[in-house]
């Protein structure tokens, strides 16, 4: 509880508020990358609190929302296997397909199986020779040392029957992409406390002179937050653009180093796709070649599954900041938490289901 209420503390929080608002001269849009971010921005309202003209752009930030389309019908395609145990956190059991979800697949009998750790996959790979099991590795850098560490453990102890299904994705290569976009709009970045924790701060600094752009590392909480705000407006002010560390309880310049060297060791870079944005360059993990036999794609000749996105969902765009959730026509119409569209409203993190949790709904009408 000692973070919970240090970093709610109301009394500093509107002494944060007034410094932001006394160094506000002109208005600024501001990126959160992370969607744990976006969550308390929205639930607590500091969007509604900062001066008029400073603009929260919610960014890409939740990884089961960037999980394109073909990566979610691979895994229902494995999913339905049979002999095949599948295993998720639960955040992904919803995420709608092309036409149906992981949970469709177990109510029709298929072994869809909550977990709450990588290595309880592996566990049930030990316990069940005789079954393929599948553990759906998702996220950014802060999930990957743990689904690379259960590869690395399944090749030490030579369990064959285990695979991953990778569609890990880097945070830097994302922010240089929404950066080069014509559209893009965004003046000052919060970066994800938890990316950082683990590959540390040094792949930033050449962001932030490339596009001359502050870059604030931040935790989740309030103060967190509100803390990043004031010191990238303060940089916006001042015409500076540098990276700075506001998350230092938990982020250090260097990051984990046994982490970043287990995810040397079973990934290699890779292209990867990001629901709604698109192919980023270089903007991906994929297992190395010393662990290959463990790519469930391979194993289950799931490679040449393409899809296409619902025409009525905008989730895209409100991945690359151009709209917020409400201005999308579907929001809280077609496309509500219990029937999304979109991985952005069933997410836990997403957007657009904190827009409808935290009862922006009102917006639509306004």
């Amino acid at each position: 509880m000692k973070y919970l209420d240090e970093f709610s503390n109301p009394d500093l929080a509107r002494r944060l508020l007034d410094q932001i608002h006394a160094v506000t001269t002109r208005p600024w849009a501001l990126m959160e990358v992370c969607g744990g971010q976006t969550h308390s921005i929205i639930r607590h309202g500091i969007d509604q609190l900062l001066p008029e003209g400073i603009e929260m752009i919610h960014g890409p930030g939740c990884p089961v929302c960037v999980t394109p389309l073909e990566i979610i019908d691979k895994a229902l395609a494995i999913a339905e296997q049979p002999g095949a145990i599948f295993c998720s956190f639960g955040d992904m059991l919803r995420v709608p397909g092309s036409g149906q979800d992981l949970f469709s697949i177990k109510s029709a009998g298929g072994d869809v199986r909550v977990v709450y750790s990588p290595l309880d996959a592996l566990k049930l790979a030990r316990d069940n020779p005789d079954r393929q099991v599948v553990f759906f590795g998702i996220g950014f850098e802060t999930t990957a040392p743990a689904n690379a560490m259960t590869v690395y453990q399944a090749r030490r102890l030579g369990i064959h029957n285990f695979s991953l299904l990778v569609s890990h994705v880097l945070v830097p290569p994302a922010m240089a992409a929404i950066m080069e976009s014509p559209s893009c709009r965004v003046q000052g970045f919060l970066a994800a406390g938890h990316v950082c924790s683990v590959m540390g701060t040094s792949e930033y600094p050449p962001l932030a002179e490339r596009y001359r752009v502050p870059i604030v590392v931040t935790g989740f909480e309030p103060l967190d937050i509100l803390e990043g705000i004031r010191l990238t407006v303060t940089q916006l002010e001042q015409g500076r653009h540098e990276v700075e560390n506001a998350y230092s309880r938990a982020v250090t310049a260097e990051g984990n180093l046994p982490a970043m060297a287990m995810l040397r060791d079973v990934f290699e870079v890779t292209d990867r796709t990001w629901r709604g944005i698109g192919m980023i360059p270089q903007s991906g993990w994929k297992l190395s070649e010393r662990y290959a036999d463990f790519d469930a794609e391979s194993r289950f000749s799931v490679t040449d599954i393409h899809t296409e996105e619902s025409s009525l969902c905008r989730a895209g765009e409100v991945l690359q900041g151009l709209i917020k959730p409400h201005e999308c026509a579907a929001f809280g119409k077609d496309c509500t938490p219990r029937n999304p569209l979109g991985a952005t409203m069933v997410s836990s993190e997403g957007a657009c289901a904190a827009y409808f949790t935290y009862r922006r709904l009102e917006l639509v009408q306004s």
